[in-house]
């Protein structure tokens, strides 16, 4: 909850002072460590190389020491105690009032930034009085490597004793621990208060370097000692303490790595960054990340009326954002920042589908930046591809340095979405931005490549004059259904993507003949590639069931048992870590919204009756085990008019981390549930769609909301959208006039001219929740089906999918 980070460099929120009972972590983006996987039954075409996030030396460490006695929590008599994370600092503040055995009074403050603005570093800062008397005072700053059987964070001791009871110890959300020794020793050394450690990663062959500069201020005499070793770097200051004089240190750290520079080049890296710090003063530095999150909340604040509770909710996962992608420049987002080891520190979707919106339209650059990291990602991709017998480019699911790192295949590689995904990210992006520049020098490689994937992945079945293009084999969101054919979710985004595809292609030949000739040198493509996209696009086969009126998430889904959500015990969930695979399989039961979701993501080619029948089916057999889910079914239940559910389904996603609600926020901020909470309050209570890169309107504020407020940007515009219980103003408050609709109706707004568009109610109202019972009337006289092993209350047909 505590850390604070930038999006190359996150420091978790342990104390200074370095216990063994605080959980420990330094992550850097990208850092990582490989090993063969290795399979029990291998297969060709298997992910080879797993990866993790490595946990890089710790330079928060600095130990107090009164009286020669360590303020240690474990038994310090302390009585006052407070933490704060400031987020319109980015400094967490820990204030601390100790009494030592002998009586002393101890006030303590320590401060601890990671900058913004300079992405390789960060600042702590320890100021400490001996209040009521003289006293021997001790502090020990480190620079501390823990090599402590694989150096990456794993669990809790909660979870330890659950492993040891035979209750749900596994959990394939942690990451893996590796038992020889990541970190080799490079150079390291100490010179004067500046001290020096770097390692080369074993097998990954990274490089690393951190380096640590001291800065004392105090009236008190003092002396300073140094200790250097591979793993450990001390400078220990001490001093005889006058009642009431202040000491005050501070530790500015930098730290650099690299997937091919000498350690040695890392540190005159980290040499030079600390320079710069000292010329500016430590003063300044805080002062700048002041300034840098004024302009970040300025453009990405979102603001809800009277009520101060979900206010800063919204702000501390606003500000989780920031943190895991501001610096991120050129690398992914990992799926949990850089707050935890959880999912091993790897990319997936998420940072296409959740997070990228919120970046999208507030931070530009960010989502350029992004999207960068997938172009990088192509060679690694083509080459994925021709692995599985397919052309183009296939990204992996879950990766660190650009190949497929998922063992499972089933609810891994199968998930041949996540190519449409990012293709749908960067349509977004150009269509919101106006970035035509960056689509025409690299990033059309990313639509080419994709929609070649799908055009060799899929295949026609029919006569030429009937004929539908089917994609079998595949997973779609939900992973408690896996390699199924015609997922709904996947052959309605592949769609977008075929058709996004053809559509800059025949652009560019038009409008920027250079960029098109770049592109098809780099791409080899065929003029005649777009028709043939094109084709299987307006044929995509989208699955339908006339006797429910409702889209099956696949071919075979409602030939399925339907799991009884109701009576399954709250200490068998989440069901992926009390049930074999196999046996989730075999149900109608989802770990997120699937079909949903498409529903949102493509809207506009679903009519308001789909979308009604579509989200009552699916809501009752979701389980939420997955915290991506909750933000989607808010969303749609605000659109189709359950308010009162799209609120609850919001304040679930809202507090995920902060009550824990998933029993595994010690793991890492979940990112993509923090950007949902962006997506479910702009485009699901504000309504904002943006089809086709036509922006629109149609709002559904909760009743007990008097407003929401919230800035956007636009083709280089920057807007102000406010919403009440009447009307919806926007204000231009920089740039263009913005052409916009709400609720149909057409309006402009420009820099001194608001627009006002007065709203008569806000949607359709739904009382209560959808259940399944209504669509039981459906079923055939011999289509009851029930299960041998989960409860099922609720019988649904067995139907020919047409």
């Amino acid at each position: 909850m505590f850390t604070v980070g930038n999006g190359y460099l996150g420091l978790r929120g342990n104390h200074i002072e370095g216990r063994s009972a605080h959980e420990h972590g330094t992550f850097i983006n990208g850092l990582h460590e490989t090993w063969p996987i290795r399979h029990a039954e291998q297969a060709y075409g298997f992910a080879e190389v797993g990866q993790t996030i490595v946990n890089a030396p710790d330079a928060k460490i600095m130990r107090v020491y009164v009286d020669d006695e360590p303020l240690s929590f474990d038994d310090a008599d302390v009585r006052e105690y407070s933490r704060t994370l400031d987020m319109r600092t980015g400094v967490v503040h820990r204030d601390v009032l100790w009494v030592t055995p002998s009586g002393k009074r101890v006030r303590l403050r320590d401060e601890r930034m990671v900058s913004f603005d300079e992405r390789h570093l960060a600042v702590l800062r320890l100021d400490l009085v001996v209040e009521n008397a003289d006293a021997p005072v001790t502090i020990s700053c480190q620079l501390l490597n823990r090599q402590d059987g694989g150096t990456v964070y794993t669990g809790t001791p909660e979870a330890a004793q659950r492993a040891a009871a035979g209750k749900a110890g596994f959990d394939p959300r942690r990451a893996e621990k590796i038992t020889d020794r990541v970190l080799q020793p490079a150079e390291y050394w100490q010179d004067g208060l500046r001290s020096a450690l770097s390692y080369r990663v074993a097998d990954s062959g990274m490089t690393l370097a951190v380096v640590a500069d001291h800065v004392i201020e105090t009236d008190n005499d003092y002396s300073a000692r140094t200790l250097i070793e591979p793993d450990i770097a001390k400078n220990v200051f001490r001093m005889q303490a006058k009642a009431g004089v202040p000491i005050r240190l501070t530790k500015l750290v930098s730290y650099h790595t690299s997937r091919g520079v000498p350690a040695r080049e890392l540190v005159d890296r980290c040499r030079r960054t600390l320079d710069r710090a000292a010329v500016e003063g430590v003063d300044a530095l805080f002062a700048r990340q002041a300034e840098w999150l004024d302009a970040f909340w300025e453009r990405s604040d979102v603001r809800i009326g009277d009520h101060d509770d979900l206010q800063q909710a919204v702000r501390w996962c606003l500000f989780q954002l920031a943190q895991a992608s501001a610096r991120a420049d050129g690398a992914g987002v990992p799926a949990k920042g850089l707050t935890g080891s959880g999912y091993s520190g790897h990319y997936f979707w998420d940072t296409e589908i959740y997070v990228l919106p919120f970046l999208t339209y507030t931070s530009p650059q960010w989502a350029r930046n992004a999207l960068r990291a997938r172009v990088l990602m192509l060679p690694a991709a083509r080459r994925r591809a021709a692995q599985l017998n397919e052309a183009g480019a296939l990204f992996p699911w879950r990766t660190i340095n650009g190949e497929e790192a998922s063992a499972y295949y089933a609810a891994g590689t199968a998930q041949y979405h996540i190519n449409a995904d990012v293709s749908f990210a960067l349509g977004k992006y150009v269509y919101a931005t106006g970035d035509v520049d960056f689509l025409r020098s690299e990033a059309a490689d990313i639509a080419v490549e994709t929609a070649r994937l799908w055009a060799t992945l899929g295949f026609w079945r029919g006569t030429n004059g009937d004929s539908t293009f089917h994609i079998h084999g595949v997973t779609g969101p939900d992973e408690y259904t896996t390699v199924v054919n015609d997922n709904l979710f996947t052959n309605v985004m592949a769609r977008h993507n075929l058709r996004f595809a053809a559509r800059i292609v025949r652009t560019m030949a038009e409008s920027a003949p250079d960029a098109y000739a770049a592109l098809v040198a780099r791409t080899g493509l065929d003029a005649g590639e777009p028709d043939g996209w094109e084709r299987a696009a307006e044929a995509m086969h989208i699955p339908f069931s006339p006797g429910l009126g409702i889209h099956p998430q696949d071919s075979l889904f409602l030939e399925r048992e339907v799991w009884d959500l109701a009576n399954t015990p709250d200490d068998q969930r989440p069901l992926l870590l009390h049930f074999h695979p196999l046996v989730i399989y075999r149900f109608q039961v989802l770990k997120q919204a699937d079909v949903v979701l498409a529903l949102f993501l493509q809207g506009s080619h679903f009519t308001d009756e789909e979308k009604l029948a579509d989200f009552d089916y699916y809501d009752p057999l979701t389980t939420g085990d997955s915290t991506l889910s909750a933000v989607v079914q808010s969303i749609l239940a605000a659109e189709v008019g359950y308010q009162e559910l799209a609120l609850e389904y919001f304040r679930e996603a809202l507090y995920v981390d902060l009550h824990d609600l998933h029993s595994n926020a010690t793991d890492g901020v979940h990112v993509a549930s923090a950007g949902g909470v962006w997506s479910a309050l702009v485009s699901g209570f504000g309504g904002m769609r943006d089809y086709a890169g036509e922006l629109s309107f149609d709002p559904r504020l909760p009743a007990s909301w008097p407003s929401l407020e919230f800035p956007l940007q636009w083709r280089g515009s920057s807007l102000c959208v406010t919403i009440t219980r009447g009307e919806l103003r926007m204000r231009v408050l920089s740039g263009d006039p913005v052409s916009f609709t709400v609720r149909g109706a057409a309006h402009t707004a420009s820099v001194g001219s608001d627009a006002v568009a007065l709203l008569a109610g806000q949607g359709p109202v739904r009382p209560g929740r959808p259940t399944l019972q209504r669509f039981a009337d459906a079923r055939r006289e011999d289509g009851t089906l029930m299960s041998p092993t989960v409860p099922v209350t609720t019988t649904i047909p067995v139907l020919e999918i047409d």
